[in-house]
């Protein structure tokens, strides 16, 4: 069990509410650690990862109130003697997100973000991905899936129209849209410059199949997963670049040597593929209780996600019919 420690410095005026958030709240322990000198004074919480996120709900109301109050969490990597559960929490911790909304929100913003190492890795990526397809090597696309930086934008754009915030979904759009226009400019010039090919690394990603489609929907909801039970999301994050990476580079390649028919193909697996991650990714975003705080909030996250759903989901399923049709 993972247990956090919420930290709140606030002024001595809010001793007596803070007292009374840790006693209305199944808190493991609570103590106040230390006074300063402007009159503020500190106070730590030990929660559960189930009763976290209602706990700095009720304490963010001090900060609205407060000009110099302050929040923060940490881990705790041990304590002596040991949290028990008590009878349910089990139960509810698998309903629940090992993490709050508010270190989610911390992780996944800068992902959605366009910098110059993201466009860097992007671009490297794609060069590399594009020599192993054209070498035929199985081995170089995926040294160039392990450093493409794509799992932090869909993942951004997931948790954004998840919560409603429009700034956060726009920056994801944007960062998702430059790293694969990125990609597939540096594959369409590498396919000018290279003589045509055909090999298996390339074909694979013109078979265009409903089990590639799984394999997007699954990759999608493993990132999100990882995300909020505070797993380790690298090879994750590989197989949301494998779902991405190799046909926006293989579509580059065909644009390049203008084998249409080819092209289209790769250009219709990724499109399945984007639809699907954020399917997947917002579904568990849900299904995990992700919420905005503040009821206004949370009207606007629920037509969000109404929208996003429609939107992810009637895409993917035109594009699955593509598929009906370009098989039978």
């Amino acid at each position: 069990m993972a247990l956090k420690i919420i930290e709140i410095v606030a002024p001595a005026s809010e001793k007596a509410a803070i007292g009374r958030i840790a006693d209305s709240h199944d808190v493991v322990d609570w103590w106040r650690t230390s006074s300063f000198e402007d009159e503020r004074f500190s106070t730590e919480l030990v929660v559960r990862p189930e009763g976290q996120q209602e706990v700095l709900d009720d304490l963010q109301g001090i900060l609205d109130r407060c000009e110099h109050a302050r929040i923060m969490i940490r881990g705790v990597q041990a304590t002596l003697p040991a949290a028990q559960d008590e009878e349910g929490e089990e139960e509810a911790r698998q309903r629940t997100a090992a993490r709050s909304r508010e270190e989610l929100y911390a992780e996944v913003a800068g992902g959605g973000s366009i910098t110059s190492t993201y466009l860097l890795l992007c671009g490297l990526s794609a060069v590399v991905a594009a020599m192993g397809m054209f070498e035929d090597s199985a081995a170089v696309v995926i040294g160039a899936m392990v450093i493409a930086p794509l799992l932090g934008p869909n993942l951004a754009l997931a948790l954004g129209t998840t919560l409603g915030d429009t700034d956060l979904s726009r920056r994801a759009v944007a960062a998702n849209g430059a790293g694969l226009s990125l990609s597939i400019g540096l594959a369409l010039l590498m396919g000018l410059l290279l003589d045509p090919v055909s090999n298996s690394q390339l074909l694979d990603r013109t078979n265009v199949s409903y089990p590639a489609m799984i394999l997007a929907l699954a990759s999608g909801a493993a990132a999100v997963l990882s995300l909020t039970s505070g797993a380790a999301a690298g090879l994750v994050g590989v197989m949301v670049a494998v779902a991405l990476m190799p046909p926006a580079t293989a579509l580059g390649l065909f644009v390049g040597w203008a084998q249409w028919d080819n092209a289209i193909a790769a250009g219709l697996m990724l499109a399945i593929n984007i639809a699907a991650i954020n399917l997947s990714a917002k579904l568990v975003f849900v299904l995990k209780g992700i919420t905005p705080r503040h009821w206004p909030e949370k009207t606007r996250a629920r037509r969000s996600v109404r929208w996003s759903f429609a939107f992810w989901g009637v895409s993917l399923l035109v594009l699955a019919g593509l598929i009906w049709l370009a098989k039978y």
